[in-house]
């Protein structure tokens, strides 16, 4: 871990670790803010898993979130011979991986809720990790419960569903709190404005002038190409990306790969990017008709920025 652990990750690891040694299965909520390390924690718990011998499912709720998840996985554990597989939208040879999977030769399974149709890899996994559990159904989360009782269990969330948290205040799932910020990290500074054309451009122009990436968010597609019309004449020199889920899969590939590695300096989406997108170079946020938001969906944005030492708008 090239960070150095936070007093409550330091801990949160230390119970993770006994649940797995225990005998009874573990049934965990790790609850953390965005960007406070949740997803380290899921890192060690599958690597521990694979060196018991046992197969270990990721499962997240956006295709752009499995691919960055097999991404950390890959480079954190595949020098250790762990072998990381993907099933989302942008995987080529689903049936190969799923079948590479029942036979064990795929230590960990990053997906989207495609695995939760596939009955064999649920009962035969020895973790399974949910990630932003507040985006998946109470149906869907218990069903490898139920094919496999003794499977070990770890949720985490930023917002979790108030279900899930009145189970773990009832004692009924264990809960773990991440509540210190990593070091040097900067609170936030947030604004509520009327559209207003020129602070958009003054913040796009602020923010890639002191060399970092904005995202731009809209829910609605049609307002997205409309703003990407009104900035290109405003910033011609400015390059743009747009996400959205109806884009071609290998389309939406090649923009956030762009975004990720810094090519694009500004990507107007609409809200696929609220789950767990990890960019440190972004730190700006602009969400436009925020009012159509949920707050859970605002607070999820809002973590897209400030994952660095620098201040964020």
């Amino acid at each position: 871990f090239k960070h150095k652990d936070t007093q409550d990750q330091a801990l949160c690891w230390k119970e993770v670790l006994k649940d797995l040694g225990n005998n009874k299965p573990m049934n965990r909520l790790v609850c953390g803010d965005v960007g406070f390390g949740k997803t380290e924690i899921a890192l060690r718990a599958a690597f521990v898993s694979v060196l018991g011998g046992q197969q270990v499912v990721v499962l997240a709720p956006t295709t752009i979130l499995v691919n960055q998840l097999f991404h950390s996985f890959v480079s954190r554990l595949g020098a250790f011979g762990v072998y990381v597989g993907a099933l989302s939208g942008f995987t080529l040879h689903k049936t190969s991986i799923i079948n590479r999977f029942i036979k064990k030769e795929v230590d960990v399974l990053v997906s989207t809720s495609s695995v939760l149709f596939q009955p064999q890899i649920l009962k035969q996994c020895g973790l399974f990790i949910v990630d932003e559990e507040h985006r998946f159904g109470v149906r869907d989360k218990e069903l490898v419960l139920s094919l496999n009782p003794s499977v070990n269990f770890l949720s985490l969330s930023a917002t979790p569903i108030p279900r899930s948290l009145q189970l773990s205040l009832n004692k009924v799932r264990s809960l773990s709190t991440i509540q210190t910020p990593p070091i040097e990290r900067k609170p936030i500074i947030s604004f509520v404005h009327y559209f207003d054309i020129s602070v958009i451009c003054g913040a796009i122009l602020k923010e890639v002038g002191r060399g970092g990436q904005v995202f731009i968010v809209d829910n609605s597609v049609e307002n997205l190409k409309k703003l990407v019309r009104i900035l290109k004449s405003k910033l011609p020199a400015i390059s743009l990306g747009v996400a959205y889920s109806r884009l071609n899969k290998k389309n939406l590939l090649k923009t956030m790969e762009s975004f990720v590695f810094g090519k694009t300096q500004v990507l107007l989406s609409t809200s696929i990017i609220e789950s767990g997108i990890d960019i440190g170079q972004a730190n700006t946020i602009i969400i436009n008709n925020s009012h159509l938001f949920g707050l859970s969906q605002l607070y999820q944005l809002r973590g897209r920025v400030g994952r660095s030492p620098l201040q964020a708008f």
